[in-house]
C-alpha cells in the first residue's frame, strides 16, 4: 500500500515534501504514444520490403535495390524528421571470418545508422532504442519443430529477403518513434540505432556497444525490437494484445528492472496491451542486438512477439501481407510510454559504495539492519535533478515491487522490525514533475570463497 502522506524519518520531526504523483499519466509521454501512426509504420514496411534484399552483401551502390539504397533512405528519413536529429553513418571494416566459421564471407564496409536527439540537460545520459535493418534468407532450414541452436545458419546471397517481420518491424519502431519524438525536446538524450548485420552474427550491434564502452558511454537503457510484426504464430495461435519483453538475469540485473519499468508504463499509457516479462536472456539459444550491450554492462532488453511464425523467418515469405499492421504499431506505442518516460526521468539513485576489507577495495550495497540489527537502515547517494525518492520492497519470490514508500528529499531511509534478510530494496527518484528513474536495486553479492592454506 502506498504512503503519500507525510512521514517521520529517523525519529525526526521534519515534513516531507511529495512530489507529483509518479504514476499519473504525464501529457507529454501520453502525447507521444498517441502520435504513433499505423500508416506510418505500414508505408516503412512496405518501402523496406521494396529494396528486395537488404542482405549485407547485396548492392552498395544500385540506387533502387539492395542494402546500399536501404541504408542511404533510412538515413534521408532520419534527416527528413527534424533538425534536431544529428545523423550519421556508424562505420566499420570487417574482414572476411567464414574460415573461423562465421558469417561474413568476404571483406565488406558495415554501417549502422545513427540519430541522436540531444537532451537538453543531461546530454551525457543516453536512451537508446534499436532495431537491424538487414535481412536475410536461408537456404537451410532446420527441421520443424526443433530448437534453434547455435550452429550457422546458410544464407542465400541470390534471392529476395523481404524481411518484414525481420527485422522492418523494428526498423519502423525506430524511425516511427525518432519522428515522434524529435518534434519535441527532452531533459535526457534519445539515440535512434537501426543496427546492420545482425544476421551474421550480431556483429553491428558488438561493434557499437563495444566502441560505447571504450567511450565511456552513459547508456541508461536499450529497447531493442525484433520481430514485432506477428500477432499469429505458426500454430494458428492469435496473441494481438501481448508484447514479451526479454531481460538477463540475474533478478536484480539493471535489464530485469529495465523490463519492469517497461511493464509499469505499458500498464499505465496503453492498458489494451500487456508485456510480458520473460525472465531469460532472449529466446532459448538466440540472440538479438541487446545482447552485445549486456555483455558490456548496459541495461538492454528485447521486445518481440509471443508468437513467433518460424516458417516465414528467413524466408521469402516475410512479407508485409504475412503481418499485423495494427499489432506493430501497439507494440510501438509500448515502446514509446517507456522511452518518452526515460527520456524525461532523473538519474537513479546510486546505492553502492567502494570500502576497503583487508587492505582490499570492495563494492557493497549501502542497506544495513541499523543500530538495532532488526531494522532495514537504507542510504543512496541521490540525483541532482530529483525532488524526492520512493523505497521499493517485495519478497525474494516476487517478480514484481509489491510495496512503495514516499519518504521525500533525504538520503535514508529506516524501516522499523523489517529484515533485510528475506526481502528486496531498492529506491528511485522523483522529480517535481513526476518522472520517475529506474530503481536501483540493493543487491546482495557473492560470498567470496575462502582461501585456506593445507600442508
Amino acid at each position: 500500500m502506498r504512503l503519500t502522506t507525510a512521514l517521520l524519518l529517523l525519529g525526526a520531526a521534519s515534513v516531507v515534501v511529495r512530489a507529483q504523483d509518479d504514476h499519473a499519466i504525464n501529457p507529454r509521454v501520453k502525447e507521444i504514444v498517441d502520435a504513433v501512426s499505423e500508416d506510418r509504420i505500414a508505408e516503412i514496411l512496405k518501402r523496406l520490403e521494396g529494396f528486395g534484399t537488404r542482405n549485407i552483401f547485396s548492392s552498395q551502390t544500385d540506387p533502387e535495390k539492395g542494402i546500399g539504397a536501404a541504408r542511404k533512405w533510412i538515413y534521408e528519413q532520419f534527416r527528413s524528421y527534424s533538425p534536431r536529429l544529428q545523423v550519421s553513418y556508424d562505420t566499420y571494416r570487417v574482414k572476411n571470418n567464414a574460415a573461423k566459421k562465421g558469417r561474413i564471407i568476404r571483406d565488406v564496409e558495415l554501417q549502422n545508422v545513427v540519430a541522436i536527439l540531444p537532451g537538453t540537460v543531461n546530454k551525457d545520459r543516453r536512451i537508446v532504442v534499436s532495431g537491424h535493418y538487414d535481412s536475410a534468407v536461408a537456404t537451410r532450414r532446420r527441421e520443424e519443430g526443433t530448437t534453434p541452436s547455435a550452429e550457422p545458419v546458410t544464407f542465400d546471397l541470390e534471392s529476395k529477403a523481404p524481411g518484414a517481420n525481420d527485422d522492418g518491424s523494428g526498423t519502423a519502431a525506430v524511425l516511427e518513434l525518432a519522428r515522434a519524438m524529435s518534434q519535441h525536446e527532452w531533459k535526457n538524450t534519445i539515440v535512434f540505432i537501426a543496427f546492420t548485420a545482425e544476421e551474421e552474427g550480431l556483429v553491428g550491434s558488438t561493434l557499437y556497444a563495444r566502441k560505447a564502452r571504450k567511450e565511456k558511454d552513459n547508456i541508461e537503457a536499450v529497447l531493442n525490437n525484433d520481430i514485432i510484426g506477428d500477432d499469429t504464430g505458426g500454430n494458428g495461435v492469435k496473441n494481438n494484445a501481448t508484447v514479451a519483453v526479454y531481460s538477463e538475469d540475474p533478478a536484480d540485473s539493471p535489464s530485469r528492472e529495465l523490463a519492469r519499468y517497461i511493464r509499469e508504463t505499458c500498464e499505465r499509457y496503453i492498458p489494451s496491451m500487456r508485456v510480458e516479462l520473460v525472465f531469460r536472456p532472449d529466446r532459448l539459444g538466440r540472440g538479438g542486438d541487446h545482447t552485445p550491450f549486456n555483455q558490456e554492462g548496459y541495461a538492454a532488453v528485447r521486445f518481440t512477439t509471443p508468437e513467433e511464425n518460424y516458417a516465414n523467418q528467413h524466408s521469402v515469405t516475410d512479407t508485409v501481407a504475412n503481418m499485423s499492421i495494427p499489432y506493430t504499431a501497439r507494440v510501438v506505442r509500448v515502446n514509446a510510454a517507456a522511452l518518452a518516460s526515460l527520456a524525461l526521468a532523473p538519474a537513479k539513485p546510486i546505492v553502492e559504495e567502494q570500502v576497503t576489507r583487508q587492505g582490499k577495495p570492495v563494492t557493497v550495497s549501502m542497506i544495513t539492519r541499523g543500530k538495532s540489527r532488526y531494522d532495514a537502515q537504507l542510504k543512496w547517494k541521490g540525483a541532482p535533478d530529483a525532488a524526492g525518492y520512493a523505497v521499493m520492497m517485495r519478497s525474494t519470490t516476487s517478480p514484481l515491487w509489491e510495496k512503495e514508500v514516499f519518504v521525500g528529499n533525504v538520503t535514508e531511509y529506516l524501516m522499523k522490525d523489517v529484515s533485510i534478510d528475506d526481502r528486496v530494496f531498492g529506491v528511485k527518484a522523483i522529480d517535481k514533475e513526476g518522472n520517475a528513474s529506474l530503481v536501483s536495486t540493493y543487491v546482495s553479492r557473492p560470498r567470496p570463497p575462502l582461501e585456506i592454506e593445507t600442508q
